[in-house]
């Protein structure tokens, strides 16, 4: 039987970003990011999101913020295995940075506008280093909804979980600087991995997730 996995993209990028990783010998679904309610907590996205999750005991793989948005959802459901790819598992694992803007409310003083702006610094900061990487990050992040980034971000820098999901596998970049590696343990630390490492060490990811998901 074919196994069914649920895939979870980040903050400010869709299914565009796994287009390099092959999961031909599995049924892959990837979750489709809808418009937040005013107000609405994370827990209560999550269980939104799972009605694109029929599956009993599914098999998640989350992206940077969708690794969150993973574990939120296995906070409410049995699931067989939980990966996650540049993301984090807890709030411990949040930079102290991030946690500092969320705390004095700075984020909700940059408008959403420059979230969805592509430069040298996005660049640097994603690790798009080629013209193919650098115009995919720019034309996704044109394409994402703002209401969603805004709620998004406010979600992460505010993300309180305490909950230690066992059955989780953590891929993380040893040059990602959006979730730096020096605030995380994971399970496997790719070399020369930045944010964006789906695209970019494709080969690398190909081989560790066929390994954990056979």
């Amino acid at each position: 039987m074919t196994k069914e996995i649920y895939i979870f993209s980040g903050l400010g990028v869709d299914e565009r970003i796994f287009q390099r990783l092959d999961f031909s010998d599995f049924k892959a679904t990837f979750i489709e990011w809808i418009v937040p309610q005013r107000n609405e907590t994370i827990e209560h996205y999550a269980t939104r999101l799972m009605e694109q999750i029929p599956t009993s005991k599914p098999t998640l793989i989350g992206l940077s913020f969708g690794g969150m948005m993973a574990i939120e959802v296995a906070k409410q459901i049995d699931t067989e295995k939980i990966i996650l790819i540049s993301s984090v598992k807890t709030w411990k694992e949040l930079p102290f940075y991030y946690r500092l803007a969320g705390k004095l409310r700075i984020h909700k003083l940059v408008p959403t506008r420059l979230f969805k702006r592509s430069n040298f610094f996005t660049y640097w900061l994603f690790d798009a280093r080629s013209s193919f990487d650098k115009k995919l990050l720019k034309q996704i992040l044109y394409d994402t909804n703002p209401i969603f980034i805004k709620w998004a971000i406010d979600k992460v820098v505010c993300w309180k979980n305490q909950t230690i999901i066992k059955n989780i596998f953590h891929i993380h970049g040893a040059r990602d600087w959006v979730l730096p590696l020096r605030f995380v343990t994971c399970d496997k630390i790719i070399k020369s991995g930045g944010h964006l490492m789906t695209l970019n060490r494709a080969e690398e990811m190909n081989e560790v997730l066929h390994e954990e998901l056979n």
